[in-house]
């Protein structure tokens, strides 16, 4: 029976590209309206993996890979209409308008005239391109054909997205733009599968993550599992305050199992604080915190300890 909480099912698939070996026996599966980082050095088979599950690329030996319960060789057709592909380096017809890019693909699809004018006004508000849907394509910035190529992905309404380097060549502010887009496609029910070279990038975005490198797993469970993996029970969180407040500083650093606090960050009120969660939950340091009388601004994981364990399990040397 399968599993309808399984999204993505890939167990022992294995890739050969001539004399390199892309991909080893690689097994993981995607939970049903999560946001999942594949992460892995250049060259680690993310996106020979993305191209197997986009069904691109047929898997080889024994491997086997099925999307919503179907196999993607034996039921190609139907994946692909529940899917939508956005590869890392794509091409546009940039002689096009917004619309008429996105009108095209509609009609690809099959959807009627009526149907593609509601739902390209849909996709364009969503990735908040309706102000610019009359403009050439050739005519945008980088972040925006980014947007308009992921409005042209939900075009169909696909259940799971497959996202290849989305954020690669986005200045600071587009990036932000494009997870809180992410973000919105999750809360309406996608499920999102993105790959990127940059663990620290998906830290907050993602609940789960896969690490690749060398065409190998070399981790695949919770943002949270991979910190416990890599630091034991040590972590450490930033504590942004409304003004500096002694009080809760000197609260925090006598609770037991906390082994730090720095000082505040000048002008800022923010503290850094490592502890040990094995003897202080983070819920027991909140509360800590607002009985002492500090006002919360902000409180989040030091991406530290991610960028620390993406190196622990990765190989250092170039990849070929």
């Amino acid at each position: 029976m399968t599993d309808t909480a399984t999204i993505i099912d890939i167990r022992h698939l294995s890739h050969r590209y001539k004399t390199h070996q892309a991909l080893t026996d690689v097994s993981f599966t995607v939970g049903r309206q999560s946001i999942h980082g594949f992460v892995g050095p250049n060259g680690a088979g993310k996106t020979t993996t993305l191209k197997v599950l986009a069904t691109l690329l047929k898997p080889q030996n024994a491997g086997a890979v099925s999307v919503f319960g179907r196999d993607i060789v034996f039921d190609r057709n139907s994946v692909r209409r529940k899917i939508g592909f956005m590869p890392d380096h794509f091409s546009m017809y940039r002689q096009m308008t917004v619309f008429e890019y996105l009108d095209f693909f509609g009609a690809a699809y099959g959807l009627g005239q009526s149907e593609r004018d509601r739902i390209i006004g849909d996709v364009l508000a969503l990735t908040d391109m309706a102000g610019r849907k009359n403009d050439l394509i050739n005519g945008l910035s980088r972040g925006m054909q980014q947007r308009v190529s992921l409005a042209r992905v939900l075009v169909h309404d696909p259940d799971l997205l497959l996202l290849d380097e989305p954020a690669s060549g986005l200045d600071p502010r587009a990036r932000i733009e494009l997870m809180e887009i992410l973000e919105e496609l999750r809360r309406l029910g996608k499920t999102i599968f993105i790959s990127s070279h940059i663990l620290s990038e998906l830290a907050t975005l993602c609940d789960h993550v896969t690490i690749l490198d060398r065409g190998a797993v070399k981790y695949t469970g919770t943002m949270r599992g991979l910190i416990a993996n890599a630091e034991g029970s040590v972590t450490a969180y930033h504590l942004t305050l409304a003004a500096e407040h002694p009080a809760t500083a000197d609260a925090v650093a006598k609770l037991p199992g906390v082994q730090r606090i720095t000082p505040p960050v000048p002008g800022e009120a923010r503290y850094t604080i490592t502890f040990d969660r094995d003897q202080l939950s983070v819920n027991a340091l909140l509360e800590t915190v607002l009985a002492s009388g500090g006002q919360i601004v902000n409180f989040a994981e030091d991406v530290k300890h991610l960028n620390q364990a993406f190196m622990d399990l990765t190989e250092p040397g170039v990849r070929t």
